[in-house]
C-alpha cells in the first residue's frame, strides 16, 4: 500500500504556525522557550494527539509525537526538526521538518496503513541557539554532545536559564532522555541556499554536513598618526588584514569540491578615524564536506596569513574556537532517499548540508539521513525567507516513503 501527502493540508499547518510570533515582513520571531513557542508547542501537541498520536516530552524539553505500530516493542522510525526560529527568521526553517512529519502521519492515517514500528516526530528543543547562544540544545543533550546539567543552567542575556525557562512555560518533561532510541531518523528541511533551486531540482538526498574550523585571528603592527606617518612606513594591522581577506576569499576556490571562507567579524584597535590601526582582531569560519581538506585549509589560511603579515611588517596569532568534524548519514537512510525519489520519478540530487541541523546530532546515536527542498533564491535566516507549497509537497512525500521503508 502507498499513502500519499496532502499538499494543501501541510501548507495550511505551516500558515497557520506561521500565524505565531509572525513579524510584519512576512517572518516569524519564536525565540526558544518564549510564549510565542509555547504557544506554537501546544499547537503542535493539540495537532498531534487529534492524529492519534501519544505525547511524551523529557527532561530537556523535546517533544515525541509517537503513532503506535503493529510491535510496540520495535524502535520507532522518527522525523522531525524544531518550531523555534531566528529573532527575525522565516516560515520554513525548522518547522517545515516538524509539519512534514505530522503531514506523514495524517497522510498514513488517512491511507489505513498499520506499521510494524512507530512512527514519531519530534520537536527538538533550541535548535537556533538565539536566546541562550548554545544551538541544537536539545538534540545535543539527547544524542550525548551536552551534559543536561550543563544544559539546564544555560543563561540569556536576561539570566534566566533554559531551566528555569522550560518549567514556565510548562515544558519540563519527566521522561528520561535517549529512551527507546530511534530505528532511524529523518529530517526533512529547507535547504538554506541557493543549489537545489540552480539545478532545478526539487530534492537534494544529504550526504552528510561540512565540517567546520573557526578562528578568532589577531593581527599586530604599530598605531600612528594619520597625518604625519608616511605610507611607505606604516605597520598598518587592518590593511594587512585586508590582504589576508582577499587571499583567504581567493583560497577557497582552490578547493574541489570549493571550501567556504568566511571573515565576518573585525575588530579595529583602536578604532580612531585619525590613527593608523596597531592592531586588528577578525574570525574565519572555514567549512568543507572533507576532514582531511579541513586539515589542509588550516595549514594554508594559517600559511598564507604569516606570509602576508611578515611582508607587512606585522605578527598574528591564531586562536581556535571550533573544531566540528564532517557529518556523515547513514548509507541506508541515503539510499532510501534516493530511492524514494527514483520509485516516484522525483529529480534529486546529492548534496550536503552547509548548516548544522539536529540530524546531525542524532547521526551519532541512530542512523539519520536529511532530506532537502529548494527556498526561494536561497533565502534562509531572512524574513523574506519563502518556499514552493509544490516542492515542500514532493519533499514529505519523499519522506513518507523512506519512512515506509524502515517501518514495514
Amino acid at each position: 500500500m502507498t499513502a500519499d501527502v496532502n499538499k494543501d493540508r501541510l501548507w495550511n499547518s505551516l500558515m497557520t504556525l506561521a500565524e505565531i510570533g509572525a513579524t510584519p515582513r512576512g517572518g516569524v520571531r519564536r525565540i526558544a522557550l518564549t510564549d510565542e513557542d509555547k504557544r506554537a508547542r501546544d499547537l503542535f501537541c493539540d495537532w498531534a494527539r487529534d492524529a492519534g498520536c501519544d505525547i511524551r516530552v523529557d527532561t530537556i524539553g523535546n517533544i515525541f509525537a509517537r503513532r503506535p505500530g503493529r510491535n510496540p516493542d520495535a524502535l520507532p522510525v522518527a522525523t522531525g526538526s524544531h518550531i523555534d526560529s531566528q529573532p527575525l527568521g522565516g516560515k520554513f526553517d525548522g518547522a517545515f521538518g516538524v509539519m512534514a512529519g505530522l503531514e506523514v502521519i495524517r497522510a498514513l492515517n488517512d491511507a489505513g496503513i498499520e506499521t510494524e514500528a512507530p512512527i514519531e516526530v519530534v520537536d527538538w528543543t533550541d535548535e537556533e541557539g538565539a536566546r541562550f547562544a548554545a544551538g541544537c540544545i536539545g538534540s545535543g543533550v539527547y544524542s550525548g554532545h551536552r551534559d543536561l546539567a550543563a544544559a539546564l543552567v544555560l543563561e540569556d542575556a536576561e539570566g534566566v536559564t533554559v531551566g528555569a525557562a522550560l518549567e514556565r512555560i510548562g515544558y519540563a518533561g519527566p521522561a528520561p532522555l535517549g529512551e527507546p532510541g530511534f530505528g532511524a531518523y529523518f529530517e526533512a528541511h529547507i535547504e538554506q541556499g541557493p543549489i537545489l533551486e540552480a539545478e532545478g531540482l526539487t530534492v537534494g538526498a544529504v550526504l552528510g554536513a561540512q565540517g567546520q574550523r573557526c578562528f578568532v585571528v589577531t593581527v599586530e603592527g604599530v598605531d600612528g598618526h594619520a597625518g604625519t606617518l608616511p605610507m611607505a612606513k606604516r605597520q598598518d594591522s587592518f590593511v594587512g588584514t585586508a590582504k589576508m581577506t582577499v587571499a583567504l576569499t581567493e583560497l577557497a576556490e582552490t578547493y574541489n569540491p570549493a571550501a567556504v571562507i568566511t571573515i565576518g567579524h573585525v575588530r579595529v584597535v583602536p578604532n580612531s578615524r585619525n590613527t593608523v590601526p596597531g592592531k586588528t582582531v577578525f574570525t574565519i569560519d572555514s567549512r568543507h564536506p572533507d576532514s582531511e581538506t579541513l586539515e589542509r585549509m588550516e595549514a594554508d589560511m594559517i600559511r598564507i596569513c604569516g606570509e602576508i603579515a611578515k611582508s607587512s611588517g606585522l605578527s598574528v596569532a591564531f586562536e581556535t574556537v571550533t573544531r566540528a568534524e564532517p557529518i556523515v548519514f547513514n548509507t541506508g537512510c541515503v539510499d532510501a532517499v534516493r530511492e524514494a525519489c527514483r520509485q516516484r520519478q522525483i529529480r534529486f540530487m546529492d548534496i550536503h548540508s552547509g548548516a548544522g541541523h539536529d540530524a546531525c546530532k542524532i547521526a551519532a546515536v541512530s542512523p539519520a539521513g536529511m532530506i532537502f527542498v529548494p527556498c526561494i533564491d536561497g533565502i534562509s535566516h531572512n524574513e523574506l525567507e519563502d518556499a514552493r507549497a509544490e516542492d515542500l509537497a514532493v519533499g514529505t512525500q519523499v519522506l513518507l516513503d523512506s519512512m515506509l521503508a524502515y517501518a514495514k
